[in-house]
Parts: structure tokens; C-alpha cells; sequence
């Protein structure tokens, strides 16, 4: 099993670089970083110094979405990355949430996603791709490669994952449900032709390394309010009750009354009060190491490749000394 660092781009960056550094140290392959240009700062700036000061580690956005950038600026973006480190970039992309509600808008349709897919790989790995009535191409790739994972919840959003994309990336951590998105992803890569096994599976969710478990609890309460977000819309599309959708993903939010994204993916945040301990327990990694590796070793039998630590909650640098000791070498 490969392991994820996920950051968020607070100020100073420097210390978002420091935190990859010690990441890729303690074992940690991939170096992810939410991607929301109000919210944090701009993470391909800080890419290019976490590729500069780390050997090895694989960059990109959890999540990027085909909304706050040109597509071929993305793909340039991915590009230029590429040819000056060595191919070490992936592209987590998804329709948009805090990035796009932040500024007024909507997420990104499943079309608009699936055709931006296309164009920012087709760019970034040096193919002529046809945009706007033009054949365009990038002139100075040379053997790039750019795999594209996708974030996917709905039933839609899995089949078009198991149809297009190298990777799933899937934001919670409960077996019960990853089974259940594992096999429609894999499940739609059949029917489309492709080699179910050939699509990459990430499961990202926080993870907090403590006996303290009410305190755990109390630091990732923040990350059933963000899937919230995505569960909502789902609600809205599918209905409560679906054959579409599991309820195990959807009966928690019947309390939500909202959400501020000014507090989005921190600590504490006052708009996910509603989420019961219950849900922090499936949807994350809490408890001392072994609650950790037994979770981990059950998901993999899931077929997940890698487990991206969303480490946002005040034991960052505990956390990945936690997991580069005891965690990560039992599962290697």
C-alpha cells in the first residue's frame, strides 16, 4: 500500500514544504494539497519547491476542478512540473466544491469534468487535442506523463471514474462503502473495456494517531461536514432513500442546516455539529496504531491502493512521525 500527505496551502507555504519534506522522510510517496484559490494559497506554486526539496514524491491537487482554470493552463501547469522534476505530478480533479461555491458558482457538471479529463491528459503527455474548433498542441512535451484520478461519491460521477480515469480517489474511509464505490468503479471499467484492476484506488481521510479517542473524535469532526457537502447534492439528485446510494453514506445529514466554508476543512468547525461520533469513527483513522493498521489492512483487502492522511487537526508533525514509525512499515 502507497501513502498520501494531504495539506491544506495555509500561509506560510513554507511550512507546507517542511511538512512534505518530513512526509516523504517518514515513508509517504504522494504529496497532496487541497486546490481552492480563495481559501489557500496557490498550490502549483508551492508544488515546485516541494519537488525541488523532496527526492521521490509524487504532487498534485485533492482536488483540482475544470471550473477556476483554463484547461490548458492546468495542463501546462502539470507540464512544466513534469519536464523540470521528472514526471512526479498527478492530477486529483473533481467538479468543484469550496472552490467554486466560494465564488458564487456551481460544481462542475459530469460532462464539462469528463471532457476536461481528456484535454488536461491529452495536453500534458504531448497529444494534439481539439478545443474550440482548434487542434491544439503542447510543442515542447517530451514523454510526459500525467495520470488523472478522480473524486467520485454518486453513481454517475463512479461510472464515469471506472470509464475514463487512471485513479479514484474516494474521501472517506469506511469499508463498508468502499466496497460498495470500489466495485461500481471497477464494475463501469469492465463495460467500457478496460482492466478494472488497472484503475488506482485512493481512500483519503484524516487521520489521528492517539488513545485520547473523544479528542480524536473532537479534531476530525470537521471531515463529515466536508463530505456533507457532496452527500447533500446527492440527496438533492437521488432522494433519502435510493437504491442509487447507499444510506450508510446519506442518513447522517438529516441535521445539517448548512455550512461555512470560511472554517471549511478545520478544526472545530461550528458547521458540523451534526456529525455524530459514529460517523467520525467509520469516515476516519482514530485510535492508537494497531485501530490504525487493522483499518488499513482491511481496506487494502478492498483493493485500495493507497491511504491519503487528510492531516488537518493539531498533531501534524505526531501524526507523521506516528505513521513513518509504526504504521506505514507494517504495511509496506
Amino acid at each position: 500500500m502507497d501513502f498520501g500527505m494531504v495539506l491544506q496551502t495555509d500561509p506560510p507555504a513554507s511550512g507546507v514544504i517542511e511538512l512534505m519534506k518530513r512526509s516523504e522522510d517518514a515513508g509517504f510517496g504522494y504529496g497532496w494539497t487541497f486546490d481552492s484559490c480563495i481559501l489557500w494559497q496557490e498550490p502549483f506554486v508551492i508544488y515546485s519547491q516541494i519537488l525541488a526539496q523532496t527526492s521521490s514524491m509524487v504532487v498534485g491537487p485533492m482536488v483540482t476542478n475544470p471550473g477556476t482554470r483554463d484547461w490548458s493552463v492546468t495542463a501546462s501547469l502539470f507540464a512544466t512540473l513534469n519536464d523540470m522534476y521528472g514526471n512526479r505530478t498527478v492530477c486529483g480533479i473533481g467538479r468543484g466544491d469550496s472552490a467554486m461555491r466560494v465564488v458564487g458558482n456551481k460544481p462542475n457538471t459530469l460532462a464539462r469534468l469528463g471532457e476536461a479529463m481528456h484535454v488536461i491528459k491529452e495536453l500534458a503527455e504531448g497529444r494534439s487535442v481539439h478545443i474550440n474548433d482548434k487542434d491544439v498542441q503542447i510543442p515542447w512535451v517530451r514523454d510526459g506523463s500525467l495520470p488523472v484520478w478522480m473524486a467520485a461519491y454518486g453513481p454517475k460521477a463512479l461510472e464515469l471514474t471506472g470509464k475514463q480515469a487512471d485513479g479514484f480517489i474516494l474521501q472517506l474511509a469506511d469499508p463498508y462503502l468502499t466496497e460498495w464505490m470500489v466495485k461500481a468503479v471497477r464494475s463501469a471499467a469492465a463495460s467500457a473495456g478496460r482492466d478494472p484492476s488497472s484503475v488506482k484506488v485512493c481512500v483519503a481521510a484524516p487521520a489521528y494517531v492517539s488513545e485520547d479517542l473523544d479528542h480524536a473524535r473532537s479534531q476530525c469532526r470537521w471531515f463529515g461536514g466536508m463530505v456533507g457537502n457532496h452527500v447533500a447534492d446527492l440527496v438533492s439528485r437521488y432522494g433519502e432513500h435510493s437504491e442509487m446510494v447507499p444510506e450508510a453514506l446519506t442518513a447522517y445529514i438529516k441535521e445539517r442546516q448548512g455550512y461555512d466554508y470560511s472554517h471549511h476543512g478545520k478544526a472545530g468547525n461550528p458547521s458540523t455539529d451534526f456529525v455524530p461520533d459514529e460517523i467520525v469513527d467509520r469516515f476516519c483513522l482514530i485510535g492508537p496504531p494497531e485501530r490504525h493498521i487493522e483499518k488499513l489492512e482491511h481496506l487494502r483487502s478492498l483493493g485500495v491502493d493507497q491511504f491519503a492522511v487528510y492531516n488537518m487537526h493539531d498533531a501534524k508533525e505526531a501524526t507523521i512521525a506516528a505513521y513513518g514509525t509504526k504504521i506505514i512499515p507494517a504495511l509496506s
